[in-house]
């Protein structure tokens, strides 16, 4: 026992160490040039911004219903064990059923096609992005404040559209107003992807504040979950000055001083960095190594490292893009759902909203650019840049959802985000929050801007 206790106080003083060090470390932030990511002369580049409308040929929907009709007979699951080898046979095949017989692409595009949508070149590259003004009366005292959203993978810009509406009409009791502007991050949907290796989510991260400053936004809001909310924290270090604040659903510290050693003794030992109210939200350590690090996240061990080999199968197989793809809607909406005979999935979405979201990846036969991000982000430059142990001096509030992939306490987070102004802990809700509850992640975003806006 003696020797445990040594231990705890030897880690304990090595973490204040880090902690002080990097308090006191000045480390400078990198400053990167706009880099070309498209073809053609740069000199060239048309910034003119189109109107743009979905709308996919009949020979690529003809094709996919012939694929359909064509899977194979799918192999048999074990007996028991619902979706903990994966997408279950049984469950993956009804989903087939139902995409083959049910869904229908004219009336879901009609209704993707919903809210405005553009393109502009930026750095050489298409991109696509949803522009929603707010619709409210020219008496109303409210003040209208943009706002960027930004998704990640495997999701879309679909995961906003219920949410867009929230944002964008007259709230009871708000003294704000939003404008929505929520692109495809590059190689995804009908952004354009880079022929050019590099552009990882720092550089992702340039081409979003230079997207809002081609449409006309120097200073703005950013809010964003997955990769989004990877890049919104790369924005805020980076761009601060373009940035209003930055509100996050899935808030990581990733510095040296709290990602390992505090982040090891919080989860075996809770109430050493967490508060009481915190603690339910966090699982002893051997648990979450199990859970996370070995058993969600072999797919992206793959992006990052072969992410064109499985690429070339998904973009083949729509029966096979479906599987992979849903399968996280199910272990990162609540991993307890993988013990589910139907996943859980009609839970919290529909299979018309899921479906969606996979027709975007098949039609714009975009889901190999979109994992390239995985390999661009483990890669030399990321890791020598410094980012993740430089704080961001961006007010920010996080969004915690009892059920994402990694939480931590809010004496972690304030270390990677000393200006956190707002930190929520939710009793239900998972990763992909704008999705699941945008009722709940709605709410979040109006209290915290609502806050700036009072400053």
């Amino acid at each position: 026992m003696g020797l445990i206790l040594q231990g705890l106080v030897g880690l304990l003083f090595l973490t204040v160490g880090y902690v002080l060090f990097n308090k006191f470390t000045v480390q400078e932030i990198p400053q990167y040039p706009d880099t070309w990511w498209g073809k053609g002369d740069p000199s060239k580049e048309d910034t003119t911004i189109r109107p743009f409308k979905i709308d996919i040929s009949n020979e690529i929907i003809d094709d996919l219903k012939l694929r359909l009709a064509r899977t194979l007979p799918l192999q048999p699951a074990l007996e028991g064990v619902q979706q903990n080898y994966g997408m279950n046979s049984q469950l993956l095949g009804s989903i087939i059923d139902y995409w083959k017989t049910s869904y229908n692409w004219t009336d879901r595009q009609q209704f993707l096609n919903k809210y405005p949508q553009y393109t502009v070149s930026v750095q050489g590259l298409k991109i696509h992005y949803i522009h929603v003004k707010p619709t409210i009366n020219k008496q109303a005292k409210l003040k209208v404040v943009p706002v960027l959203l930004l998704h990640g993978w495997p999701g879309s810009v679909r995961e906003f559209y219920e949410i867009i509406p929230l944002l964008t009409e007259l709230q009871k009791d708000r003294s704000v107003v939003f404008e929505v502007i929520a692109p495809s991050l590059p190689g995804y949907g009908f952004s354009e992807a880079t022929t050019k290796p590099g552009l990882s989510p720092m550089r992702v991260a340039q081409i979003m504040k230079n997207l809002m400053h081609r449409i006309g936004f120097k200073k703005f809001y950013v809010q964003g979950g997955d990769w989004g909310a990877i890049i919104l924290t790369y924005m805020s270090m980076l761009y601060p000055e373009s940035l209003l604040g930055a509100h996050s659903n899935m808030c990581v510290c990733e510095m040296t001083s709290c990602h390992l050693k505090l982040w090891l003794l919080g989860t075996t030992f809770p109430s050493l960095i967490a508060e009481k109210e915190e603690i339910p939200y966090f699982t002893p350590i051997g648990e979450k190594i199990t859970n996370f690090l070995l058993l969600e996240t072999g797919y992206m061990h793959i992006q990052a490292t072969k992410p064109d080999t499985i690429g070339a199968g998904l973009r083949d197989s729509p029966a096979g893009l479906a599987a992979y793809i849903l399968e996280k809607f199910t272990s990162w909406t609540n991993s307890e759902w993988k013990n589910l005979e139907d996943g859980g999935l009609t839970r919290r979405y529909t299979l018309d909203k899921l479906l969606d979201n996979v027709m975007i990846y098949w039609v714009s036969r975009s889901i190999t650019t979109s994992q390239r991000i995985y390999a661009e982000h483990f890669n030399k430059e990321v890791f020598t840049s410094g980012l993740n142990n430089i704080p961001s001096e961006v007010p920010t509030a996080c969004a915690l959802f009892k059920n994402e992939l990694t939480i931590q306490p809010k004496s972690l987070l304030q270390m990677k985000y000393p200006k956190l102004i707002q930190a929520t802990y939710y009793p239900d809700g998972g990763h992909f929050a704008a999705f699941e509850q945008p009722d709940v992640l709605a709410k979040d975003i109006y209290n915290f801007v609502e806050k700036m806006e009072k400053k």
